[in-house]
């Protein structure tokens, strides 16, 4: 992605990552809403809150926090988009459960199709906040840093023991998992591949600043 080089380009970086992790939370509430099995970090962040007097999104970010300082000590940059990923998506979240913009949905075939629906608006939150280059979120930074450290093991195998670690554990707290928990794990790789083709975008071709260096460029820019 071409940054633009001038005083408004961190303002329009920021407006664009919120506006992606936004959309990122509106896809994860089209999953649960959908009611046929939430996703892998749903189930995770649902089971707890049955047990601590947290919200949904107080769980999700608290569980961010902690894997962000996990995903520090294994020297990954921890951007402002790091950050803000981190605090915003569950908050966002409970937002819209505390709204109540969509109905729990009853029937199998609106709720599968809700939830495609809510992955590829996930795919599309995940395109405006990683392309702006100002940090991954804490599990995607996870991913990467264990890819790193695993270079035989294939990327979606690494997801995936991340990804069935918090459905096991999800599960084991009394979380909804069904058919679409399983979809959830599969398809999300498959329409996040798409939209990214789609729109041209290669991943590994972003360079992420971390948060020193951001705060830096923007006192140059002022």
């Amino acid at each position: 992605m071409n940054v633009e080089n001038h005083k408004t380009s961190y303002i329009k970086r920021m407006l664009r990552t919120i506006f992606g992790l936004f959309l990122f939370a509106c896809g994860s509430y089209c999953v649960i809403r959908a009611n046929v099995g939430l996703g892998p970090w749903e189930a995770f962040h649902m089971g707890v809150s049955y047990h601590i007097p947290l919200s949904y999104g107080d769980i999700s970010v608290l569980t961010a926090f902690v894997i962000m300082i996990f995903v520090y000590f294994l020297k990954e940059p921890i951007g402002i988009g790091t950050v803000l990923n981190t605090i915003l998506i569950g908050k966002f979240v409970d937002l819209l459960l505390y709204l109540d913009v969509l109905p729990q949905l009853q029937k199998f075939a609106g709720g599968v199709a809700l939830l495609l629906v809510g992955q590829f608006i996930v795919a599309m939150g995940s395109y405006f906040y990683i392309s702006n280059g100002l940090g991954c979120g804490p599990r995607d930074s996870l991913m990467t840093a264990l890819s790193k450290r695993l270079p035989n093991a294939p990327i979606g195998v690494i997801r995936g023991i991340i990804e069935g670690s918090a459905v096991v554990v999800g599960f084991l707290l009394g979380a909804k998992i069904g058919l679409g928990t399983i979809i959830s794990m599969f398809g999300i790789s498959f329409i996040i591949q798409l939209v990214f083709g789609f729109l041209k975008f290669d991943v590994k071709k972003v360079r992420h600043e971390n948060a020193v260096e951001s705060f830096r460029k923007m006192k140059k820019e002022a």
